[in-house]
């Protein structure tokens, strides 16, 4: 879809107050200390940041960003080493009422850190390196799953990556699932609509392809009822984990993959979804705030979160209208991923569920989950972890629901960690809303 043609937010059906914020600011400057000096401190990026609420030893997201920048401008300054603490949840970037690029400072400070100050051949920077390209070790996984998920699931093998790596003994490891997306993707010969009109290409990221195929699959069939043809471009990690751990250059060579290719796809006429809150929120604001080559800033403004996308360009809730699911989705526990509320669609999958029949999805608050990618895996930061998502649990205990709903994968191994949740995502409930169990299709 052409720029020219591309609906503007106000343009929802049956939603005037829905309106995605512009989360990709036009700047081509990436010094980033200009932009401290918008800050005026006023602290509410501190009173928003999780980690802060619960750790009295983190100095909090001002410090992390305009403040250290100030001092670097005097060159008398090294990145302290708490900014490693900062979960990445980015809640700083939309509570500040000056628009100071907090987490664009504070990837680049981790980066920096990283570089500078913390031994290649140190416990935690391999621990650290190991959890950034999760999308490298995966495949390994895939290749046996059953043995890979019966190895992972020992006690043995948790208490040694506590010992030997510093990986949380008290997490279970995600299962891989016995066939991945692009797999199943394969088998099934690719997309079964044509179609040059309505065309989008999938970015599914890691754990959807490696451990929750069933969640790409609904994308999938939810778009092919609309008549979209689908495309699955080759891909890389969206670079989300590396941005966390400061692995900077690691992510470089990620979005050098995925700019290349997707913006290869927008030249075919498609826009590009992605079904995880993350994986969107690093196409649309990180890319075009820390790499500058050519097509970043083209991918960024033709990415959309899969269900604003079909919020915008197509009478979602009209749809669902009278649909209904059964009783396996009913009553819901749902948690808005911090890096969905940055895009401003926190409240979008609770009005499009109010159209199906049945369904009662119950909003658990706006609290982190605490887990934040890769930060909840490490056993330095478990305590903390749980304590920031203890709030979200205490709703989830509160809800009168059966199950807990979310689009960011590691929200959903938070929730069901902490509360005993089946866990389930968004586009699964418009599966069955819209299209009905295919077995055929599983």
């Amino acid at each position: 879809m052409s720029d020219a043609e591309r609906p503007t937010d106000d343009h929802v059906p049956g939603d005037e107050e829905f309106e995605p914020i512009q989360v990709f600011p036009e700047a081509e400057e990436m010094d980033l200390r200009p932009g401290a000096d918008n800050c005026y401190k006023c602290s509410t990026c501190d009173t928003n940041c999780p980690v802060a609420e619960v750790d009295d030893e983190f100095p909090g997201p001002k410090f992390q960003g305009p403040e250290q920048w100030r001092l670097k401008r005097q060159d008398d300054h090294d990145i302290d080493d708490s900014v490693m603490k900062c979960s990445n949840c980015m809640r700083c970037d939309s509570a500040c009422p000056s628009e100071v690029p907090l987490s664009q400072m504070h990837n680049t400070a981790r980066a920096e850190y990283v570089d500078e100050n913390m031994s290649k051949l140190s416990r935690e920077y391999l621990r650290n390196r190991i959890l950034a390209n999760y999308r490298r070790l995966a495949p390994l996984g895939a290749m046996f799953p059953r043995t890979a998920n019966f190895v992972m699931g020992l006690s043995v093998t948790k208490w040694m990556g506590e010992k030997l790596l510093g990986i949380t003994s008290e997490r279970d490891f995600p299962e891989f699932a016995t066939e991945t997306f692009r797999e199943w993707w394969t088998k099934r010969g690719g997309a079964k609509v044509q179609s040059e009109e309505k065309r989008i290409a999938y970015f599914h990221g890691c754990y959807s392809n490696y451990n929750t195929p069933e969640v790409a699959k609904a994308l999938v069939r939810v778009y092919e009822y609309f008549g979209y043809e689908v495309m699955v471009p080759e891909q890389a990690c969206s670079g989300t984990p590396m941005f966390a751990n400061g692995m900077l250059e690691d992510a470089r060579r990620a979005a050098e993959t995925n700019v290349r290719e997707l913006a290869a796809a927008i030249e075919d006429g498609a826009d590009i979804v992605a079904g995880c809150s993350s994986c969107s929120m690093s196409l649309r604001q990180e890319y075009p705030e820390l790499f500058d080559f050519d097509g970043t800033e083209t991918v960024a403004e033709n990415t959309w979160d899969a269900i604003e996308y079909l919020r915008v360009h197509e009478d979602l809730e009209g749809e669902l209208e009278g649909t209904s699911v059964g009783d396996e989705f009913d009553d819901f526990a749902y948690h808005a991923p911090c890096h969905s509320r940055n895009q401003g669609l926190d409240g979008q999958t609770l009005e499009v569920l109010d159209a199906i029949d049945g369904v009662d999805a119950h909003d658990v608050g706006d609290s982190c989950s605490g887990i934040s990618g890769t930060y909840g895996w490490k056993a330095e930061n478990y305590e903390t972890s749980m304590k920031i998502g203890e709030e979200m649990f205490d709703h989830m205990e509160d809800a009168d629901a059966r199950t807990g709903l979310t689009e960011c994968p590691t929200c959903s191994m938070q929730m069901e960690h902490g509360t005993g949740y089946e866990i389930t995502h968004t586009l699964e409930v418009l599966e069955a809303a819209l299209v009905g169990p295919d077995p055929s299709a599983k």
